[in-house]
């Protein structure tokens, strides 16, 4: 009998899409222009918003910029544009600026709010009991990440966390096969040791009776 179980841990695994995924990449992040941004498709936005999200932190981290001081300069600066703009457009032959192409669509917090109801929903799914080694593995990458995260500061957590949501998806889109099948062997990897973390802890946690309920 453990011979055949061996067998069957030691066959080739066929690979398996990150995350069990079925949707494309493109799908899953939202099929908008958000996800034309994270994929790269629109390469001059993409890299002007990763270009501006890197002067930021430069001002902030080694400038030491305060961040109502720099949220000020912007405003001024942005106002004394629309000034020039507005103004200028009644004395020259120019199109005076247009308030939808300044504000930000209502569309866009209503993806964001989505994203953080499905993640809530998750993390009350996982939480629930009905998978121990969701459980498990949810907590040890939570407690990895909080000691990745005592290592740096807030505001250099947040650009690292950025630029990985801003170059990672790209790179697994260009790569996928290759990140599939060493997710594919890491699925293995964790299928073992949690074998061994069941047959040797948690199945020898002792559990009190059920009770059964009394019929009335």
């Amino acid at each position: 009998m453990s011979s055949s179980s061996s067998d069957s841990d030691e066959q080739p695994l066929s690979p398996i899409r990150l995350f069990g995924r079925q949707r494309s990449l493109h799908q899953i992040l939202g099929g908008g222009k958000v996800a034309d941004i994270l994929l790269w498709e629109n390469k001059k936005l993409s890299a002007t918003i990763l270009i501006g999200v890197t002067i930021i932190w430069l001002l902030f981290e080694l400038v030491e910029y305060n961040f109502i001081t720099l949220l000020c300069h912007i405003s001024i600066i942005m106002m004394l544009i629309m000034f020039i703009w507005s103004t200028g457009a009644g004395l020259v032959d120019w199109n005076p600026p247009d308030l939808h192409a300044i504000t930000v669509p209502e569309a866009r917090f209503r993806w964001l709010f989505a994203k953080i109801n499905w993640i809530l929903l998750n993390l009350y799914d996982i939480s629930s009991g009905k998978d121990i080694k969701t459980f498990f593995l949810a907590i040890t990458f939570l407690w990895m990440l909080s000691i990745i995260g005592s290592s740096f500061s807030s505001l250099n957590f947040l650009y690292i966390g950025f630029l990985s949501l801003a170059t990672l998806p790209a790179l697994y889109e260009r790569h996928q096969n290759e990140v599939d099948h060493l997710a594919s062997q890491g699925r293995r990897e964790m299928k073992k040791l949690y074998k061994k973390f069941d047959s040797k802890i948690l199945s020898k946690i002792p559990r009190g009776p059920v009770k059964q309920k009394k019929g009335y």
